[in-house]
């Protein structure tokens, strides 16, 4: 058994995923888009662009994704993808990438469990809590 966090974006999966590929280190292993696949005649042109289906490795993990349209479209809610590292200056790197245009919701700072922590939407609807967390003693 495997347990996968599949995204969904309101048409806009194709460049979140690219963004995280480029920023976060992620790296796309599928992105077939409904032209690509028999149900082309059953979508609207402008939305013949979407994704249909989605993989990306990203720090140890496989996101899946797909577009759904837009009118259907929510960002995250009470989940989030959580995203540790290694360092306080890639933590304030990534957050600022993740931050730019979207929703914060925790402010990146030091707390009693992390050198950094925050707690954002960035601007595709994707959840994140980002933390550089503190040694375990």
């Amino acid at each position: 058994m495997t347990l996968h966090t599949c995204l969904n974006y309101g048409g806009n999966c194709r460049q979140a995923f690219e963004f995280y590929q480029q920023h976060l280190g992620g790296k796309i292993t599928i992105m077939m888009s409904h032209a690509d696949s028999p149900a082309l005649n059953q979508l609207p042109p402008e939305q013949q662009h979407f994704i249909v289906h989605a993989r990306m490795t990203l720090g140890g993990t496989e996101l899946l994704a797909n577009d759904v349209p837009p009118e259907r479209f929510q960002p995250m809610r009470s989940a989030y993808l959580s995203l540790t590292v290694d360092s306080i200056a890639e933590a304030e790197r990534i957050y600022a990438l993740l931050s730019d245009g979207g929703q914060i919701f925790m402010p990146l700072a030091e707390n009693f469990f992390a050198h950094r922590f925050a707690m954002l939407r960035d601007s595709f609807g994707t959840s994140w809590m980002l933390i550089h967390p503190r040694a375990q003693a």
